[in-house]
Parts: C-alpha cells; sequence; structure tokens
C-alpha cells in the first residue's frame, strides 16, 4: 500500500497526548473504555466544518480530543490482530466506514486513516511509531508451490472420475446387464464424483470453510440433476409420458466436473489479482473501479475454458444443447465465488431462484393435463417449442447468472470481501 507524505494533523495530537497525559508511548488511552463515549457523534463532536474553514466547536466535549484514539478503543480487537493495515482498512469498510467518514477524522481515505491505526496500535514492546508490518519469511512461500501444484492436480479429479465413471456405464456388458447391476454402478460413479469434488472445495482457492449454507448443496445437487435428466423429462411430458423412461445426457456432466479446473484457476487469479490491487489503491473508489474490469475478465476466461470442455465433452457424449451447460457453469462458478468471499445468501438466493423455474416447468405440464387448465402449460410448451427442451434450464440458469454477475461486480468490489 502506498503510504501518506503528508503529517496528519491526528498524529500531532496524538504527540501532545504523549506529553501531556499518561497514555505516553502505548497510544491506548489509560481511561477504561467505559469512560470513553465511542457513539459515532461523540467521536465527530470534536471535528466540525463550518464555512470554508475548519474550526472546533467550543462546546463541551462529548469524547476525547484525539476521535481517532477514541476510533482505536472501538475496533480495539481489530486493530491488534491486524498483521498489515489492509486488513484494518477491510475491517472499517465492512462495519460502515467510508472515504467521506474517513475525511472527518482528518484523513483522505479509509485507507489513510487505517494506515494510522496500525501505527499507533501497540504490539508488545514495539514502540507504536515505528510500527511496521511483519516481514514474510521465505519459506512458507517456497513450500506454497508443491502445496499449489498438488491442488492443481486436485481440481483435475472430478472430471476424471466423472468420465470414468460414465464410460464404465456405457460398456457393453453393463449395457445388457440388469437394472440392479447398472444402478449400483451408477451409485458408484456418483459417489466417487461428490467424494473427489468435496476434495477440491475443501482445499486450494475454492474452499470456503464456515461460510457456506445448507441450501447450496441441495440447490447444486437438483441444478446437476436437472442437466442430466431435465430435457428428457420434459420431452417425456411434453409428449404425453409414454414409454416413462427418462434417458440421461452426459455431455454436461463431464464438461462441469472438468469445469472444476479452470474455475479453481480463476478464482486464485481474481483473489491475487484483487489483493494487489488492494495494497496498491490510494481509496476505496480507485480499488472498486479497478476490482470490477477485472472480476468481469474472470467471468469471460473461464466462459471461454468451459465453453471449450463442453464441445470436447459433446464430441465423446453426443450432445447439441451447448448454452444450458454454459449458463449452470457460469452460474455455480459465480455462486462459489461469492461464497468464498463471504456471501453464501446471495449465492443461495441464486441458486434456489434457478431451482424454482425448473420445478416451476415440469409443474406447470403436469397441471396442464387437468381438465379445464390447459392454459397453466401453454407458456412452457410455447418456449420449449421454440427453442428446444433446453431452453427452460438455459433462461433459468441464464437469468440466475446475470442477477449473481451483477451483484458480485458490487459485493466483491468492496475492500472487506477481500481481507483474509
Amino acid at each position: 500500500m502506498r503510504t501518506s507524505r503528508s503529517t496528519s494533523p491526528i498524529t500531532e495530537s496524538a504527540g501532545a497526548d504523549e506529553r501531556g497525559s499518561p497514555a505516553g508511548a502505548s497510544g491506548w488511552d489509560t481511561r477504561s473504555p467505559a469512560h470513553v463515549d465511542t457513539h459515532p457523534e461523540a467521536l465527530l463532536a470534536e471535528v466540525r466544518v463550518d464555512g470554508p474553514a475548519q474550526t472546533r466547536r467550543p462546546a463541551v466535549r462529548r469524547g476525547p480530543a484525539d476521535p481517532v484514539k477514541a476510533l482505536m478503543h472501538r475496533h480495539r480487537e481489530l486493530c491488534e490482530r491486524a498483521v498489515d493495515p489492509l486488513e484494518i482498512a477491510a475491517g472499517l469498510e465492512a462495519h460502515g466506514l467510508t472515504d467521506r467518514t474517513a475525511a472527518r477524522f482528518r484523513h483522505r481515505d479509509v485507507f489513510s486513516l487505517a494506515e494510522e491505526l496500525y501505527a499507533r496500535v501497540p504490539r508488545g514492546g514495539e514502540s507504536t511509531e515505528t510500527a511496521e508490518p511483519p516481514a514474510r519469511a521465505a519459506g512458507p512461500s517456497a513450500g506454497r508451490r508443491p502445496r499449489r501444484a498438488g491442488h492443481a492436480l486436485l481440481t483435475l479429479l472430478p472430471g476424471a472420475v466423472c468420465a470414468l465413471a460414465l464410460a464404465v456405464q456405457s460398456t457393453e456388458p453393463l449395457e445388457v446387464a440388469e437394472g440392479t447391476v447398472r444402478l449400483a454402478a451408477g451409485a458408484v460413479g456418483v459417489c466417487g464424483v461428490v467424494v473427489a469434488l468435496a476434495l477440491c472445495l475443501r482445499r486450494g482457492p475454492l474452499r470456503a470453510e464456515g461460510r457456506t449454507v445448507a441450501a447450496v448443496r441441495l440447490w447444486t445437487l437438483w441444478l446437476l440433476a436437472y442437466a442430466a435428466y431435465g430435457e428428457g423429462l420434459q420431452a417425456q411430458l411434453m409428449g404425453g409420458g409414454r414409454d416413462g423412461s427418462w434417458p440421461m445426457t452426459a455431455a454436461p456432466l463431464v464438461g462441469l466436473a472438468l469445469g472444476v479446473a479452470p474455475a479453481a484457476w480463476c478464482a486464485h487469479l481474481f483473489s491475487v489479482r484483487a489483493r494487489r490491487r488492494l495494497g496498491g489503491s490510494r481509496g476505496l473508489e480507485e480499488f472498486a473501479s479497478g476490482a470490477r474490469p477485472l472480476l468481469l475478465g474472470v467471468v469471460a476466461m473461464f466462459v471461454c475454458a468451459l465453453t471449450a470442455l463442453l464441445v470436447l465433452a459433446g464430441l465423446v457424449f453426443p450432445h447439441k444443447a451447448l448454452v444450458p451447460a454454459v449458463a449452470l457453469g457460469i452460474l455455480l462458478f459465480l455462486a462459489r465465488l461469492l461464497i468464498v468471499h463471504g456471501f453464501p445468501a446471495s449465492a443461495a438466493a441464486g441458486l434456489g431462484a434457478a431451482c424454482a423455474v425448473e420445478v416451476a416447468a415440469p409443474a406447470l405440464l403436469l397441471a396442464g393435463r387437468l381438465p379445464g387448465c390447459g392454459f397453466l402449460a401453454s407458456p412452457v410448451e410455447a418456449v420449449v417449442g421454440a427453442w428446444g427442451t433446453g431452453a427452460v434450464p438455459a433462461l433459468a440458469c441464464g437469468a440466475a447468472a446475470l442477477g449473481l454477475l451483477a451483484h458480485a461486480t458490487a459485493a466483491l468490489s468492496r475492500a472487506s470481501a477481500h481481507s483474509v
């Protein structure tokens, strides 16, 4: 982060405190926090702007002479555990403090205020005026390379297991086998893919331990099941369900499983570049203006990689409907990205909205068979008749993905979304 060369008036005020109060070099007020009015209005009571010049109110003091010191008391735990000013800036922003509020503390932005808070926080015997971010040892960074290589290989595991399971399912012995044998082989393949996917989501850039919600797993399972069997189900309902068979569409599952690898790489790229931009930004607006195009570029790269993988999967497992699988992949990627950066509720809402549309389509087709209720099935029949059986999942996942992209553009451009 670029540090300001100008001397903050707050720092001068802090020096006066050190000379005339028992707070001394520690930077903390020795009074109990109970005697310090940390209400936002009290913190800002000493700083008022009257006309073109800044003047101090001669009114009765409601807070300490140094408002930054009161802010340190208010966010004491955040300041003590922070390893660099970025974490303090992200925490302050998460509590609603903006650049405009920082100006009332006589700082140009939240980053400048966070730098002063970090410099003045006591850390054992360390002098608060010369506190610097701890140097990062070379050892751990050197040990990360084998770990990252292991994570990269792990992201290829779901696609490999899924392709192997489907290849075994399509072999001649299993094709002529009884239903119980085929069902058991399919269950083993599903379990293998689930275990491989769980390993990927618990390590590496897609890891979000303690941030996800149970609804996300349920909605994700439904979306994947609909990608495999939804089109066959709609075709049967549109045709009256004469034979009752629901053929499985394998290409989307293989392509999405293979897409875990580019998803992990794109998530890592976004996280690293965003943290780098955060360190070089002078304010929240500057960081946000650089984070938005970064997110859009990462999503575009993932779309290109996923499309290529789905095309390759379609060559092995013939399938024509490419758009629904691409829309589902984008939706799942954006949902996971939001979960990783601390927005699981938004991800669950987007996935749930797509599931609601996909549930409503066959429900309306079934309801249309009731006497006098044929009008209920008319919208679904019109959409499927115009664009095919893949139109419903394409519209459902595409609309939800656009909604999540709009939300992610705003949410992931905040500094608090990248505090680790």
